[in-house]
């Protein structure tokens, strides 16, 4: 396999104090030197300097552990400089937790806490046992969702655990709260059993608006988000699944307006079969797609094979072959797989004007540098290169619509009603290979996701409200 070096990005981030002589060109030699193994400069600010000495920080990006450990030494190499200390920026941010409670209501009397806790809280909980609706005017019912995870599948890190995987639901959870003001709490469970999942979040569900399941292992994944959707009256959304699905289709309704191909005709070919795999098929199903082939590490999802799941079999075709022998002609490969399955002569071997969403994070199933003649719209999953495919366009908007209108479930309308939404931010005017999709930090996306889910909802008769 061919591979190239990755984009310096923050995820690698570090801060190198370092002393130096306080003379011309000491500051030169420590830049040159980072530079000189691939290191990207930040900031370089003075922290103190006198006649003879300064100290400075400076912030590099890197692309991996091991990279960072070489600008470091580089840095340490050099004659007269000292390195004081090196901060890891990613472990500093994380260090006690990224989020909090706070109250929304100051406690400054003795009249404050008798409303707000005994004995004024128990007229409320009275209004709440004799109306049960009340409880979402009454608590933070009406805007708190769970985010729940067994650890089973985190980012692409594999079977971690619950407290490995508690980083990852905490930034889900600032997410939420940043992109659509929307409370959320991160609920690591320390148990993989299904039934019991199921149980906990049945158990726990009082108290939250709506359910976010979170990087918990197909096919199980499957069977929770299917019981508790049965037997809770509150949206239940696997983001794995759903915002993957609802965020690569609003990218491939832009890129299809790009090359001018129509959703009915194309020839889409997705590699990875398991949750988010799978969810893609369905919503493209949905939206028209009617040539999809689907393929596992074993090759074509064929309906000779003997060991699909029930998922897998409702896409399965006559036909059989590896992934090469799928994409010869394909229009479209959608990758949530793994780094590097994807040959430059695999896309070559692709109808014109290829589309290409390699979405394998952090390493695509094939690397953009290698292609980018080859194809017409390249897509991956990382924020440092053009076309980022990211459920934080999806899942805020979600559960801020679906929480607004009280909606007792997520339908595929919804699904599709965002994906829509999201694809129309970007006018045709604006078009363009490298824009076919709305960056994470544009404000209109969860309000324009909301609304349209709360359109859906009212339409599919699951609005409460």
């Amino acid at each position: 396999m061919t591979t190239v070096k990755l984009t310096p990005n923050p995820s690698f981030s570090l801060t190198i104090r370092v002393a130096l002589p306080n003379r011309i060109g000491m500051l030169a030699s420590v830049t040159s030197a980072i530079s000189s193994v691939g290191g990207n400069f930040g900031q370089i600010n003075m922290i103190e300097q006198t006649r003879a000495m300064t100290v400075r920080d400076i912030t590099v990006d890197a692309f991996s552990t091991e990279h960072n450990e070489q600008i470091v030494q580089a840095v340490k190499a050099l004659p007269d400089i000292k390195v004081l200390d090196v901060y890891d920026r990613t472990f500093s941010l994380h260090r006690s937790g990224k989020i909090s409670v706070q109250s929304k209501i100051p406690l400054k009397n003795q009249s404050d806490l008798a409303m707000a806790y005994t004995p004024g809280v128990g007229r409320i909980c009275t209004a709440i046992a004799n109306d049960p609706q009340q409880v979402y005017n009454l608590t933070i019912k009406q805007n708190t969702v769970a985010i729940v995870t067994d650890g089973s599948a985190v980012l692409g890190l594999g079977n971690l655990g619950p407290a490995a995987a508690l980083p990852v639901m905490e930034g889900k959870a600032m997410l939420f709260k940043e992109f659509a003001g929307v409370d959320a709490f991160p609920i690591c469970l320390n148990t993989q059993d299904t039934d019991e999942i199921i149980r906990t979040v049945q158990n726990i569900a009082p108290v939250f608006g709506g359910i976010n399941l979170e990087d918990i292992a197909s096919p199980r994944c499957f069977e929770i988000e299917a019981t508790l959707r049965n037997t809770l009256d509150i949206p239940i959304f696997h983001d794995d699944q759903h915002g993957t699905a609802i965020v690569s289709l609003a990218a491939l309704i832009n890129a299809l307006k790009f090359v001018q191909k129509s959703m009915e005709e194309v020839c889409i070919v997705i590699n990875g079969a398991g949750a988010a795999g799978v969810a893609i098929a369905r919503l493209l199903r949905k939206a028209g797609a009617e040539h999809i082939i689907m393929c596992d590490s074993k090759g074509v999802l064929s309906k000779d094979r003997t060991d699909l799941n029930p998922e897998k079999l409702e896409f399965a075709v006559p036909s059989s072959g590896t992934l090469e022998d799928a994409i010869a002609g394909a229009d479209v490969f959608l990758g949530v797989s793994v780094p590097g399955v994807l040959t430059r002569s695999m896309v070559r071997s692709m109808a014109s004007n290829r589309i290409v969403f390699a979405m394998a994070n952090p390493i695509p199933e094939i690397q953009p540098e290698l292609v980018m003649d080859d194809v017409a719209i390249m897509a991956t999953g990382r924020s440092d290169y053009p076309n980022q495919i990211n459920n934080v366009l999806a899942f805020p908007g979600i559960f801020r619509g679906a929480l607004d209108c009280k909606a007792t479930t997520i339908t595929p309308s919804m699904y599709l009603g965002a994906a829509y939404a999201i694809a129309s931010l970007i006018k045709p005017s604006k078009l363009h290979k490298e824009y076919i999709i709305p960056s994470v930090f544009d404000e209109r996306v969860a309000t324009a996701v909301a609304g349209a889910v709360q359109l859906a909802a009212r339409t599919d008769g699951v609005a409460r409200d």
